[in-house]
């Protein structure tokens, strides 16, 4: 039975390319317009998994993401670390200089901004998705268009590579988050990293006591992100991650943070993933069409 994992975007999108690479070649993926579907679909058990973008190491965090994950009560079952390859991309046999318009996502344009800067005769238009102009490019037989997307919607899309690698930052990577509905057991030994939400006294030094906790504790905290608590103005609920060496540090942690926080909500336990080295994997690369 293959795997059913909802994705924002279409075939030959990034988040594909994550699902097939988590999941491997057995998974269907279920296309979605916005993030908000992504979660409908995972929240009526549509389907077995959601991948979602949550942070760029250029753009930065996807906030609204983590509100989705939240007030879902969604588990965070795993994470995914890809190395964001933009590629110029067109019907074959076309030259750059025959292009008149490029469409991308506008975070995908704002890091493609210096090779865009170049070719002045390039209309730059925004879209939904980096994937969806190159369907329409293969769908119509558009000449004349272009569109930056990963080198998965090239094979998907049967689209000449015009140029590639035009990101403006090599290292330019952005980190999902693999969800699930309900949580599924992992064996303790392969827990190295957990996400948490919490909030606090609206008193001085109150975040400060609670990473010395993390510390004395052997916690690394790899990421903070506030965000405003719409029936509290001008306070904020705190979204870490964390990641250890052993689980009963972790455990001792959470029990301590249990008690010193107004409100703490485990959002997942899982493995660590690894980040890409500078150049794009085979594995990257390689791209498997779902049925």
């Amino acid at each position: 039975m293959e795997t059913k994992v909802a994705i924002q975007g279409i075939k030959g999108s990034f988040h594909q390319q994550v699902a097939n690479n988590y999941f491997g070649d057995k998974v269907q993926v279920v296309e979605c317009k916005t993030f908000k579907d992504v979660a409908k679909q995972l929240n009526k058990g549509l389907v077995d998994y959601a991948v979602m973008a949550i942070e760029n190491s250029i753009a930065g965090a996807l906030i609204p993401n983590y509100a989705l994950i939240d007030d879902n009560h969604f588990n965070v079952l795993g994470e995914y670390f890809l190395k964001i390859s933009l590629n110029l991309m067109a019907l074959p046999g076309q030259k750059i200089e025959d292009i008149k318009e490029v469409y991308s996502h506008p975070i995908a344009l704002l890091q493609c901004a210096k090779f865009l800067e170049k070719h002045k005769h390039i209309k730059v238009i925004e879209s939904s998705d980096t994937a969806i102009t190159a369907k329409r490019i293969y769908d119509e037989k558009i000449k004349g268009i272009a569109a930056l997307a990963g080198p998965t919607a090239a094979q998907v899309f049967e689209l000449d590579i015009m140029a590639s690698e035009v990101q403006s930052v090599e290292s330019s990577i952005t980190r999902f988050m693999i969800l699930e509905k309900d949580k599924s057991s992992l064996e303790q030994n392969k827990i190295n990293k957990a996400s948490i939400k919490f909030e606090l006294d609206d008193t001085p030094g109150s975040l400060a006591t609670i990473l010395n906790v993390m510390n004395n504790c052997k916690l690394n905290l790899t990421k903070i992100q506030s965000m405003p608590i719409v029936e509290k103005p001008f306070q904020y609920s705190f979204f870490v991650d964390v990641v250890f060496d052993k689980y009963k540090h972790f455990e001792k942690a959470k029990s301590v943070l249990e008690i010193m926080t107004t409100h703490f909500k485990l959002l997942g336990e899982y493995e660590s993933a690894v980040l890409p080295l500078n150049k794009v994997s085979n594995k990257e690369k390689s791209i498997v069409l779902s049925e």
